[in-house]
């Protein structure tokens, strides 16, 4: 060490790093990294914090470090690379006091690049997501700084700009495959198309010749990657949009390509044309079953000959995979020929990485082909490259759940043209196996389809394997509509899985085993699979130790609050402790979705009625006690159509009532018919609904009820599908009962569970008659309605007018224990958690709501129109405006199907608050129904029309 002391030279910060180094060190080949490090070292033990030296001592110290890890593999060495990268960034900053010119050092965005290469090559290594979402933080901090650099009029930007663009999409890329999260994908299509920009054929924005040799490599791969990433996205979302653009993309590469061939370059040795063709093949066959245009398809079957006619000739290359619907076109002419040639080219490729790919592709090709051949040798090869691309796919691959499908598929195949029952049993066999492989599928979604398959062919064919085919997707459910992703990502995956005709599909094939209980939890995971995950959010941790509960409340209040930009890596660190803490004895379960005698507790306050819809018929379950079996009632004459046409009907009568909205007046009648005829006709018309509601759904539960020894009380209505927005709850000719309806049996459950506020029953109340200047007085009967609750509740804090902002919603929502919002509601049908009410100066979303931490909340009185159960058009849906309170921790909540009359809120809230804040009586969440009852009956024995007393119902405990 003191002979490369004595041949140190000084060092400055503007010098290169190789000056770092002695003449004697730097050309001298044999000195390892362990050397070169502790020399390194010595000299930055010279130079403290503050040194001009010691930001180029770290930057070679972390290269070292990271020299020295791939040499041994010591994993110290990897993490002391990047913790000391991060050093040396940290005093490269503009802003650390040691910099004494406060200018961002011109070598910081290369320094942050290496921080960036070490975190993702980390990654690699440990699948920690925390190291992608840091090095995502640090590729989108690079561009920033180089975009701040930049002059005006430097088109062509900084230099590597092109390259940091790829590797923030190579980022975003990665993560999509780890999360499935849409907002990473459609960054990482974002990051290609500015890389694009920069080696654009047309007009080049820098110096490099457009038809310079890299530019040209660079414009290739970048819209390889873009077809691939657009490609990608459809088979998510379904947007046909992004099929179209993957198609114009993989057209004008192969315009490209074709044009930069050299005359003595035949089209048979150009790769680049046979990756373009490959890929305009199965883009234009994927948009031929979707559009069913003829075009689409010849236009796919002549890319995919032209491909194979490159494939042919060079088996080295022979990767490209035809598209399902060239596959399906049962054109044996065309067919047969890409069999031989994918044959000849795949069998005889050994050693190729892609082989399980490629004969997986392969066993879809032949199965095809017995599709219309009804040759049992295409068959019987099928299945035997099924067989081979399973056996080359270990156990752990996340690859192999699709692979046991596809060759299940081939016997489900085989089994409808033979009907051999030894394929059919194969068949189950696989399905079964697929759903327990020792890895997630790389494709939860795919594998929902499969699990949809099985369904079906099992019902048409041997139902009894129905359940457990929809016992294997529900448990997917967790992945497709993952807990990291955005909770309008998540929604909108509700409407793509199409899980509203799932749920109602696995219901009944329980109910035709006569399985109640196992229906009711299938019910209940479908209905409820995101409300439960914002309920486990606010987990009960009293089993775990104080450690692990600590650490999962820590990691669900991250993900509840979405304070933090690391949500995929939270997501997947909070999935990875609830294994640990599952794998313990007696904690199995814990935070799975619950089992009937769990769920029946929810029966605790009186019985619940749960509605499902089918095709043809109708389903009730009753769960009459938490101890006591279900009681199962099938309605053949209440068929979904005859359900929509009931809601149908009531949609009319509400647009002649004009009630959409509150404060509107009810006599602005439909095509100017005199009041009183309409009045009369839509008195009809709602009489006749509820009487159909009655004969036809709630007396025979009523004689179910009565068979039982219940006879009055509380009961609590659970209306999925198109049952959804009927009242259910006024169709009755007597008031025996006390009704209250529930969004899922979960959230009912967590009510229970959750105790009273421990601060004094204090209301706040919110009253808007308009939001913010220009905005009219269409609720002026608000402020009538908030002098009678101040002249009935003592402890009362009230948001009038200006003051009604949603900064001051929110805190007061936070302070007082029991609300009443009188304002105006609106339901978002394509958005869910974007439903919100219009307070003065903004508006106050379903999301927030979700977020706001509610410990003390009790009851919230929304006086407000499409509050509760939602728009009579939001079927299958738990989020709306009533249901979200109590999913942010409200007890109850009292709402409307529809706007109230302005006129009735002051009166339906005097009696509600007189009931509940009575003198010396302590307010009690549970007693809000019964007030609620009271108020209603009172103002239908008032006559009013039937417009007014039916909307007001009550949610929760």
């Amino acid at each position: 060490m003191s002979q490369m002391s004595e041949q140190a030279t000084s060092v400055s910060t503007g010098h290169s790093h190789e000056s770092i180094f002695p003449y004697s060190l730097r050309t001298n080949p044999f000195y390892t990294a362990s050397q070169l490090l502790e020399w390194v070292q010595g000299r930055m033990s010279e130079a403290p914090v503050g040194h001009p030296d010691r930001p180029a001592y770290l930057v070679e110290s972390s290269g070292l470090l990271s020299r020295r890890y791939e040499e041994t593999g010591d994993l110290q060495d990897r993490d002391a690379a990047i913790q000391t990268a991060r050093e040396a960034l940290e005093l490269f900053s503009a802003h650390h006091p040691a910099n004494k010119t406060h200018v961002v050092h011109p070598d910081r965005p290369l320094y942050l690049s290496k921080l960036r290469e070490l975190l993702s090559r980390r990654y690699l290594k440990t699948r920690n997501l925390k190291d992608l979402d840091e090095a995502i933080h640090i590729a989108q901090g690079t561009l920033k700084l180089i975009s701040e650099e930049d002059p005006p009029d430097n088109t062509a930007g900084h230099p590597e700009r092109r390259v940091y663009l790829i590797e923030l999409s190579q980022l975003f890329g990665q993560r999509t495959i780890e999360t499935n999260n849409l907002q990473d994908l459609d960054s990482a299509i974002h990051a290609v198309r500015e890389a694009l920009k920069l080696v654009s054929a047309e007009d080049p924005p820098n110096k490099t010749p457009a038809g310079h040799p890299d530019r040209r490599v660079h414009r290739q791969l970048d819209l390889s990657r873009l077809i691939r990433l657009l490609r990608h996205r459809y088979r998510i979302t379904g947007n046909l949009q992004d099929l179209d653009v993957a198609i114009h993309t993989a057209q004008e590469a192969l315009k490209h390509v074709s044009a930069e061939d050299s005359p003595d370059k035949t089209p048979a040795g150009n790769p680049e044309q046979q990756e373009y063709l490959t890929e305009l093949s199965k883009l234009l066959g994927q948009k031929y079953v979707e559009t069913s245009n003829l075009r689409d398809l010849k236009a796919a079957i002549k890319a995919i000959e032209k491909a194979l006619n490159i494939i042919s000739t060079d088996p080295e290359s022979s990767g490209s995979f035809l598209p399902q619907d060239v596959i399906m076109s049962e054109q044996v002419d065309k067919i047969v020929p890409a069999v031989h040639a994918a044959q000849e080219g795949n069998l005889t490729a050994a050693d190729h990485h892609d082989r399980a790919a490629r004969l997986q592709f392969l066993s879809e090709l032949l199965a095809s082909l017995y599709k219309t051949s009804n040759d049992p040798h295409d068959m019987q090869r099928s299945i035997q490259c099924g067989q081979q691309a399973l056996d080359l796919t270990p156990v752990d691959d996340s690859y192999r759940a699709s692979r046991i499908q596809q060759l299940a598929s081939c016997f489900q195949l085989k089994h409808s043209r033979t009907g051999d029952p030894k394929d059919l049993q194969t068949m189950h066999q696989l399905y079964d196996a697929s759903f327990k492989t020792q890895t997630p599928p790389e494709s939860p979604t795919e594998s929902w389809r499969a699990a949809i398959s099985w369904d079906s062919y099992s019902f048409q064919f041997q139902r009894t394997h129905v359940p457990a085919a929809w016992v294997a997707a529900f448990q997917l459910l967790p992945d497709i509509l993952w807990i990291g992703d955005d909770l309008s990502i998540r929604l909108n995956g509700i409407h793509r899985l199409n899980l509203g005709y799932a749920t109602s599909s696995a219901t009944t094939a329980w109910l035709g085993q006569a399985n109640v209980p196992a229906a009711i939890e299938t019910l209940e995971q479908g209905i409820g699979t995101i409300f439960q995950q914002i309920l486990q959010l606010k987990p009960d941790t009293s089993e775990l130790s104080p450690e692990k509960a600590n650490k999962l409340q820590e990691l669900s209040s991250k993900l509840y609050q979405e304070t933090t930009d690391e949500l995929s890596s939270v997501a997947s660190q909070r999935k990875k402790l609830l294994q640990e803490i599952r794998s313990q004895p007696g904690l199995e379960s814990f935070l799975r979705p619950k089992a009937y005698k769990a769920l029946a507790q929810a029966s605790q306050g009186g019985p619940v009625i749960i509605l499902s819809t089918y095709s043809d018929h109708s389903d009730v379950m009753i769960i009459l006690s938490p101890t006591s079996d279900p009681v199962h009632l099938q309605f053949d004459n209440v068929s979904r159509e005859e359900l929509n046409a009931q809601r149908t009907i009531l949609k009319k009568l509400l647009g002649r009532c004009n009630v959409r909205r509150r404060g509107e007046s009810a006599s602005t009648r439909l095509f100017g018919i005199q009041e009183g005829f309409v009045t009369e006709t839509t008195e009809e018309g709602f009489a006749e609904l509820l009487a159909w509601l009655w004969t036809n759904v709630v007396e025979p539960v009523y004689k179910v009820l009565e068979s039982n020894g219940v006879t009055h009380g509380r009961l609590w209505w659970l209306p999925t599908g198109e049952f959804t927005g009927l009242p259910l709850h006024a169709s009755s000719p007597t008031s025996q009962f006390i009704h209250s309806y529930t969004t899922t049996l979960g959230s009912l459950l967590e009510v229970y569970t959750k105790k009273p506020g421990k601060i004094p029953p204090k209301l706040g109340v919110v009253a808007v008659t308009h939001t913010g200047p220009g905005g009219r007085n269409y609720l002026k009967g608000v402020a009538q309605e908030a002098q009678i609750i101040r002249s009935v509740v003592s402890d009362i804090e009230c948001l009038e007018g200006e003051q009604a902002t949603p900064d001051a919603v929110q805190r007061q929502l936070q302070d007082c224990s029991w609300a009443h919002l009188a304002c105006h509601g609106m339901q978002d049908l394509e958005v869910p958690n974007k439903s919100h009410l219009l307070l003065y100066g903004g508006v106050l979303e379903l999301g927030t709501i979700l977020k706001m931490p509610l410990s003390n909340a009790q009851v919230v009185f929304l006086a407000a129109c499409q509050t509760a159960m939602g728009d009579t058009e939001l079927i299958n849906e738990s989020f709306h405006l009533g249901g979200g309170f109590i999913a942010a921790g409200f007890r109850g909540a009292i709402g409307t199907l529809w706007s109230m009359n302005d006129a009735d809120g002051p009166f339906v809230a005097e009696t509600v608050y007189s009931e509940l804040f009575r003198p010396k009586r302590q307010p009690q969440a549970s007693d809000a129904a019964a007030a609620l009852h009271l108020a209603v009956q009172e103002l239908k024995a008032r006559n009013v029309p039937y417009e007014r007393w039916i909307p007001f119902i009550h949610m929760g405990v």
